[in-house]
């Protein structure tokens, strides 16, 4: 199988980096420092499950061979810019698996790539860029989940399964995709709203009752704002949740956060303003996510123009 990986930050270095070391046929598609990096010093990741490095790996910023598999895992405000550039890649069969922190991908890509290419999908992975080139992985068990947007078994996914899997990457095929995005969705909504507005790590926050309140509220909007489009989460989705913020390693921000407060553009719009945006077409109401949302984009707009 061939696979081919667009980004190589925390989540696109880590996974491709690992199916690369298992001797599986992949390629990053990245550009400008991180282009140069690969090429130059190859792909070094630090893990909690054991630290490797790749002397070479293959990287271009042109891709023209046809390929099996896309992993898309640049930000998702990235999407529309990188998206046309898959188009000599694809073949009849090329499955494309957006692995985001937002929750419509899908349809951000569809139009480009056409929906007959593209899957649902989401990844699990605490992790960061240390410099180009070099990924560090610091919580949480790294797993996939991807699948054919209407839910049904096709060959390309199950080749796809078994080759994340002889990679070491824990791997499934759900039952149902959009129910196993929106769950992840909800969790990470809440952990980059926190977040973000408080600025200081998960363990800082979720032992206060005031922040961990806030962080429910989140959750519970973001829940009402799938039920409200058909999607049927856990009973005690809410409550799972907030044991997943317990069980985060001391000093976890996600990435949302730690973008803003580092000055870069962030995925605010893709987290907190896609709650707010679907669900006011979905007539459900999400007051606390619209107040963080609103309150945050000054931080984001100064970003994007500096």
């Amino acid at each position: 199988m061939r696979i081919a990986v667009v980004g190589a930050g925390g989540v696109g270095g880590y996974f491709g980096g690992r199916l690369a070391q298992a001797g599986i046929d992949t390629t990053f598609i990245v550009r400008g420092r991180t282009l140069e990096a690969l090429r130059t010093h190859g792909l070094r990741v630090e893990s909690i499950n054991g630290d490797f490095h790749l002397a070479r790996v293959n990287a271009t910023d042109a891709p023209a061979e046809k390929v099996d598999v896309v992993f898309v895992t640049v930000k998702a405000w990235q999407i529309p810019e990188v998206a046309p550039k898959l188009t000599p890649i694809l073949a009849d069969e090329t499955l494309v698996v957006p692995l985001e922190n937002g929750i419509d991908a899908p349809d951000v890509l569809s139009p480009i790539v056409g929906r007959e290419h593209v899957a649902g999908g989401l990844c699990a992975i605490v992790s960061c860029i240390v410099e180009p080139g070099h990924i560090r992985h610091t919580g949480a068990e790294p797993m996939i989940a991807f699948g054919e947007l209407d839910n049904r078994t096709s060959e390309r996914t199950t080749r796809l399964l078994e080759t994340l899997r002889q990679a070491g990457i824990t791997a499934e095929i759900p039952q149902d995709v959009h129910r196993s995005m929106w769950t992840k969705f909800v969790f990470i909504v809440g952990l980059s709203a926190v977040g973000a507005a408080t600025r200081v790590p998960v363990d800082v926050w979720r032992a206060m009752p005031e922040p961990r309140a806030l962080a429910e509220r989140i959750v519970r909007e973001a829940v009402a704002v799938a039920n409200a489009r058909g999607v049927t989460l856990a009973d005690d989705i809410v409550e799972r949740t907030m044991e997943r913020y317990d069980g985060l390693a001391a000093g976890s921000l996600s990435s949302m956060q730690r973008d803003l407060m580092n000055g870069k553009p962030s995925e605010l719009e893709a987290q907190l303003g896609a709650v707010v945006r679907l669900g006011r077409d979905a007539r459900a109401a999400t007051p606390v996510t619209e107040v963080l949302y609103h309150a945050l984009l000054p931080q984001e707009r100064a970003a994007r123009q500096g």
